[in-house]
């Protein structure tokens, strides 16, 4: 059970679904699980493991079904079902809904919705919604902004520079998502999605400036609502005594909300051009995703040569 919750009533407006009959809680009931159920077990009198907190789904088959059975086995059935206090009870393929059904909604007041998709395809825009809307999240300090298709989340101390950074992606053409403050979602075990809060979305704040207005100032093509999280990026001052990566070899890991993402470590100094680094970045991300490692092709090549007894 997730700790957010969505209103039933933005269910059915995003959804386009026709209300049948709306239960006395219909403009308060909260939805907590992204977890949906096609109740054909339990219309055939099996209740174990039954969560009527889910959304409950009827397509063709649990119609057909019914259909089959004689009238009075047909109507216990619907009853004993909707005695549970259901969320709600969505009826699919646009089928037309038995008598029996819009009365017990009625009397025992369960919220009644109809969808002409198809189940199965209603049943995955439901789960994928549910999903967004109920997952797993945290607010994290950086920015996040989309180069070249990769979304990069910036991290570092206050004043490392990464708001100025940013600034100069923008002005190259790339997009901003959030600055100063992140929200992180969790979607999928392997997906991180990022926005800003609502307050702050789309603006920055740059020391001796102040706030800026990005959409205002660069267009509406200069911003985002959110993006995929596809690789971190830590800024940190430069340290003479320590040793930093210069091949790449060796992929380093972050984990957020337990989703594994690759992190960069970026030493910053004056005279250093960040953005051109993290275009590249973003870049080389790209690349190993598709399968190609710079930093493996050169050692792999180094190897060979050094089989062959060749110098270079």
């Amino acid at each position: 059970m997730s700790q957010y919750s969505i209103s039933l009533s933005s269910i059915v407006k995003e959804l386009g679904l026709t209300v049948l009959h709306a239960a006395r809680d219909f403009d308060s009931a909260k939805i907590c699980t992204a977890d949906v159920n096609r109740p054909a077990l339990q219309l055939a009198g099996f209740y174990d493991y039954f969560d009527p907190k889910r959304l409950q789904l009827i397509g063709r088959v649990e119609t057909k079904f019914l259909e089959q059975l004689p009238p009075e086995e047909r109507r216990r059935a619907l009853e004993r079902f909707m005695r549970f206090d259901l969320s709600a009870l969505i009826v699919c393929h646009g089928v037309e809904l038995m008598p029996e059904c819009r009365e017990l909604a009625e009397r025992y007041d369960r919220t009644l919705l109809r969808t002409q998709e198809d189940t199965s395809t209603f049943m995955a825009d439901l789960i994928s919604m549910l999903r967004n809307a109920l997952a797993p999240r945290l607010t994290l300090h950086g920015v996040l902004v989309e180069v070249s298709g990769e979304g990069l989340l910036i991290t570092g101390d206050s004043g490392v520079g990464k708001s100025e950074t940013a600034l100069e992606l923008i002005k190259r053409g790339h997009r901003l998502i959030a600055d100063d403050a992140v929200e992180v979602r969790r979607i999928n075990r392997t997906t991180l999605i990022g926005t800003a809060p609502a307050l702050i979305r789309y603006y920055m704040e740059l020391r001796g400036i102040g706030v800026v207005d990005v959409r205002h100032t660069f267009g509406v093509g200069a911003v985002k609502p959110e993006t995929d999280i596809d690789l971190v990026v830590n800024f940190e001052l430069w340290d003479d005594g320590k040793a930093y990566d210069r091949l790449g070899l060796e992929t380093e890991y972050t984990d957020i909300l337990g989703v594994s993402l690759p992190m960069l470590t970026i030493p910053v100094r004056p005279g250093r051009n960040l953005a051109v680094i993290l275009e590249l970045a973003a870049m080389n991300n790209r690349q190993k995703k598709m399968g190609y490692n710079a930093a493996q092709a050169l050692a792999a090549e180094h190897d060979e040569l050094v089989n062959m007894g060749k110098e270079f």
